[in-house]
């Protein structure tokens, strides 16, 4: 998924329809001065991060003057929220509000909806979660067909009961379809607007806002400029920024890649996991950390996907200081395994032919399992690395493909040890 920023999310909304304060995005304090001396009176400057709960973190701030926003901006622009360093803020008018409102549409995946669902609220703010759960009375919630759409009549009727003028309500109405057509447009998982605000001259802004993309979208939309679609919670790395450039623009099955370790020590029994199914990956996964592995990175190449994606994710793998690599296809696939065995035996042949006894295992079932198997035996044969294969037998049996793991990993130390490296 890709989280946007708050600016770049506006930047959406305000091309759909909906009113947004008026404001400008800085990069440095000198810009942000700039901007609420052109704005006047009183501005907020707002770090601009995906984390969540940014206000309670220190990333929202309101200025009097440019001065003072100028210093606030400062400060925000060498700090970090949530782990997050920030790299612009938006400066923007500080509203003079009346009420504040909620409004969102997610998707629902759960096997009794399977819709998007748009929720509002005659009540938002920074506890709208707590109130939803301690109070779900006050939450509207109306699933959406997709193929009929929402009309601004469907929220009307949604919201009748909520107490509000025939102007409010008419205002927020219009303001729940934009959203929702924000959501259908740009391919979002969740659309939130929150707070929506209602001025004290009876207009209503989008005062905030969060919006998540499916990351298959992505390709679609170049103008947003969005460099790594996957929402970790954390900044990506190099390396994963580089390997989401596998996915970008090939769906053809899953090539997925995340760091689990940025820094790996030399000292560390560090290997490169590479799974096969979400499930069952982490199945595998479970397995080796418990027999006292570590996990560098997390791989998964699911969904019948392409040799030269899956070769790729491999060199991806490989390009960590590891001391070890398994493929735990913990799963009997119904994808077609040959498609792994040729991208693996041209990626190991590539990385292993100067690392004597370096430690592989490669568990593999599934479709063209047999055929997959020839390809891995005729293929790494002769490799100086320490090489195991295991098929459908072991697919319950991880444990034991996990313990070879540790006892491969355990040679290879020794054996360098011994040999001074």
């Amino acid at each position: 998924m890709a989280r946007l920023l708050e600016h770049q999310g506006k930047t959406l909304l305000r091309n759909l329809g909906l009113r947004i304060p008026k404001g400008e995005v800085a990069t440095t304090s000198l810009e942000a001065k700039k901007i609420a001396k052109k704005i006047g009176g009183t501005v907020a400057v707002k770090a601009q991060v995906t984390a969540t709960g940014r206000f309670k973190a220190g990333g929202i701030e309101f200025a009097s003057s440019p001065d003072e926003a100028e210093d606030i901006a400062r400060r925000m622009l060498q700090s970090k929220i949530k782990g997050f360093a920030v790299e612009a803020v938006l400066v923007e008018e500080k509203l003079n509000v009346q009420n504040e409102f909620y409004i969102s549409v997610i998707v629902d995946d759960s096997h009794k909806v399977k819709a998007p669902v748009l929720m509002a609220s005659a009540r938002g703010g920074v506890d709208i979660e707590q109130l939803a759960s301690e109070r779900p009375s006050e939450v509207r919630k109306k699933v959406v067909n997709i193929l009929d759409g929402l009309s601004t009549v469907d929220v009307e009727e949604m919201i009748s009961d909520l107490g509000l003028s025939p102007d409010v309500m008419r205002q927020l109405a219009e303001a729940a379809s934009q959203v929702y057509e924000a959501f259908r447009r740009y391919d979002a998982r969740s659309v939130e607007v929150n707070p929506t605000v209602l001025t004290d001259q009876g207009l209503l802004y989008a005062a905030d806002c969060r919006i998540v993309l499916d990351e298959a979208s992505i390709a679609k939309h170049p103008e947003l400029g969005i460099d790594f679609p996957r929402d970790i919670g954390r900044p990506p790395t190099e390396l994963e920024k580089l390997a989401w450039q596998i996915e970008a623009n090939d769906y053809r099955g899953i090539g997925y890649f995340i760091q689990m370790a940025p820094e790996i020590h030399p000292d560390e029994d560090y290997i490169g996991f590479h799974g096969i199914g979400g499930g069952g990956a982490m199945i595998g996964a479970d397995a080796l950390v418990r027999h006292g592995l570590k996990i560098a990175n997390y791989a998964d190449t699911s969904g019948n996907p392409t040799a030269s994606k899956v070769y790729r994710i491999v060199k991806v793998i490989f390009s960590q200081p590891i001391v070890g690599y398994a493929l735990m296809g913990t799963v009997i696939a119904n994808q077609e395994q040959w498609h792994h065995a040729h991208a693996i035996v041209r990626a190991l042949r590539e990385e292993l032919a100067d690392r004597p006894n370096f430690p592989v295992v490669l568990l593999i079932a599934g479709n063209k399992e047999n055929e997959a198997m020839e390809i891995l035996k005729e293929g790494l044969s002769g490799l100086p690395a320490r090489i195991e294969i295991y098929g459908r037998d072991y697919v319950y049996e991880v444990d034991q493909v996990a313990q070879r793991m540790k006892e491969l990993v355990n040679e290879y130390r020794t054996t360098n040890m011994a040999r001074g490296k």
